[in-house]
């Protein structure tokens, strides 16, 4: 029995590697490192809850395969999950874990040394969450004769652009959300404390649909109440929810790391005229937004457009309307890429990926009502079917 089904096949692989060697010519690197666990997969298809010691993918501009470089009692899992040659998955010391004075970067820059790039151009991901600044120190360190710069997140850019059977694993990502949602709906009422909601909603979001089960989250469930609803980032408590008031639920329907990213707001009891209101200008601009997101089109056009509906209404958001989403892993869902703001001219490509965050975050309360959504032809298609309302619950 087959103990882990590879994402994709070889080729899809190979051809990541091929498309980041060109990014790599074109960038004047010769060697990139990769620490961020979204871009070891997609480059590798590397998975495993590993990230927390220092790990990376090294790729050669000419290389026929990356390396994968971690710790010893994760090589197993490159084996399970790439189709890397044993020659290319390396380990480090055991003794080198949390070590006070030495450091697996050591042994990293002793491995790039011998295979004969110590004097290379060496690109590494200085705003990846794991790259930290003791390994950066270390690598320097021992590589004396190599040129070390930030490459930019290139291999994340590289990602930005979908195959076909990644937009398919992101559709089932938004069933589940979508199906995370409707549970959600069911399970909050006045008086019930708000991690009962929040299990309901993690039980759907793992179970998954059938035909997909769901995976773990970059992010947990955010869910503020009251008050709280006018700042994003809170999660639950264990207060019971009020008779009469907002909660805002922002989750992700995960698929094989997959993210489907979505964002409701719930009322409690009979809403005032003014957030009814308020929930009606938000998707109104998310319907603005969503069809101006079609090829061609750059991303500071999809944010005018969700920006020109709340102007009409005597809003504005200074903050970011959206971002590209994809593969991801903790902390964050987003790709670090493509933002939907001013001054991002990025020009849009049929089959890259956004959460139109459409939140607007006042002085007492707040509400968002976004969309996950695929660029096509016609505009972004959503990847969750969700109501798209203020959802009152009594």
């Amino acid at each position: 029995m087959t103990i882990f089904d590879k994402l994709f096949a070889p080729e899809e692989y190979a051809g990541r590697v091929r498309a980041v060697q060109a990014r790599m010519r074109a960038a004047g690197f010769d060697v990139i490192l990769c620490q961020d666990p979204a871009n070891m997969c997609w480059l590798t298809g590397f998975d495993g809850w590993s990230f927390y010691v220092p790990q990376c993918v090294v790729l050669q501009v000419d290389a026929a395969n990356p390396v994968w470089f971690g710790r010893a009692q994760d090589a197993k899992s490159a084996r399970l999950t790439t189709y890397l040659p044993d020659a290319d998955i390396v380990a480090f010391s055991e003794r080198l874990v949390q070590h006070p004075q030495e450091h697996p970067y050591d042994e990293l820059a002793a491995l790039i040394r011998d295979r004969g790039w110590g004097r290379a151009r060496i690109g590494v991901e200085m705003d990846a969450h794991y790259y930290t600044a003791r390994c950066h120190q270390h690598l320097v360190a021992g590589l004396a004769g190599a040129s070390l710069a930030n490459n930019g997140d290139l291999v994340n850019w590289a990602r930005l652009v979908k195959s076909p059977a990644e937009v398919a694993l992101m559709r089932e990502a938004g069933r589940i959300c979508t199906a995370a949602i409707d549970r959600a709906t069911g399970a909050m009422r006045p008086g019930v404390p708000q991690q009962d909601v929040i299990a309901a909603v993690l039980d759907t979001l793992t179970r998954g649909v059938p035909g997909a089960g769901g995976d773990y989250a970059a992010i947990v469930p955010l869910m503020p109440v009251g008050e709280g609803t006018s700042t994003p980032h809170l999660t639950w408590t264990d207060r019971p929810l009020p008779d009469n008031t907002l909660a805002m639920l922002e989750i992700s329907g995960v698929r094989r790391r997959y993210h489907a990213p979505l964002t409701r707001t719930f009322h409690i009891g009979e809403p005032p005229p003014a957030i009814s209101d308020l929930a009606k200008i938000i998707v109104e601009g998310v319907d603005a937004a969503l069809a101006m997101a079609r090829p061609g089109h750059t991303a500071e056009a999809v944010e005018a457009a969700w920006q020109a509906v709340l102007n009409r209404h005597g809003l504005s958001k200074q903050s970011r309307v959206g971002y590209s989403i994809g593969l991801a892993y903790p902390p964050d869902w987003g790709e670090r890429t493509v933002s939907l703001r001013p001054g991002d001219r990025t020009v849009l490509e049929e089959g890259m990926c956004f959460h139109i965050q459409s939140g607007l975050w006042l002085t007492d309360h707040g509400a968002a009502i976004s969309e996950s959504c695929v660029v096509g032809p016609a505009g972004g298609e959503r990847l969750c079917d969700a109501p798209r309302e203020l959802i009152v619950v009594r």
